[in-house]
């Protein structure tokens, strides 16, 4: 949060490299404030107007990964063939998304597996791209040439003036 604060009020554009699996839950992450940190940090990122960069280089999923793009703001969004994004990521989010169907086989492990071979052929990094709004899958060997566009890009839209932040939660 105080990162993106800083680039706020220098307008200066945001490099960010996600690595971001999600937010923890459960009654120790609600005790220790993981989403209300998460939710700040995510509404500074929402209320940021400066050009903003993101290479997914492996995960992000759930709120934590979906708050790294805007309408609002110029925006570039970039995955590595590595990365994985998505509302769950598929460990652990089988056992949440087809729960009933897991518990009324006869045999769960063995049905459990078969949903998990069936999910895992759909997926692609060029399917969750298209539905994430990720502009490119790029080579990692890549990221620098990217950057450099992006750069050269965002450089004129530096705005001088106030930085506003609105209220955050």
């Amino acid at each position: 949060m105080r990162m993106v604060d800083l680039a706020e009020q220098f307008h200066l554009p945001v490099v960010n490299l996600v690595d971001v699996p999600g937010f923890r839950i459960g009654l120790e992450a609600e005790k220790e404030g993981v989403m209300r940190a998460g939710v700040r940090a995510l509404t500074a990122i929402a209320q940021s107007t400066v050009p903003w960069c993101t290479i997914i280089i492996r995960k992000a999923f759930g709120v934590a990964g979906g708050g790294h793009q805007s309408a609002d703001r110029f925006n570039f969004r970039y995955a590595w063939p590595s990365a994985q994004w998505g509302s769950l990521p598929i460990e652990g989010g089988l056992e949440v998304a087809y729960k009933a169907d897991i518990e009324a086989s006869a045999d769960p492990e063995a049905t459990r597996q078969r949903i998990e071979a069936r999910v895992r052929g759909l997926t692609s990094p060029y399917r969750s791209a298209e539905a994430f709004v990720v502009e490119d899958i790029i080579d990692p060997a890549e990221t620098r040439a990217a950057l450099i566009e992006f750069a050269h890009i965002a450089a004129p839209l530096r705005l001088a003036g106030q930085a506003r932040f609105g209220f955050r939660p």
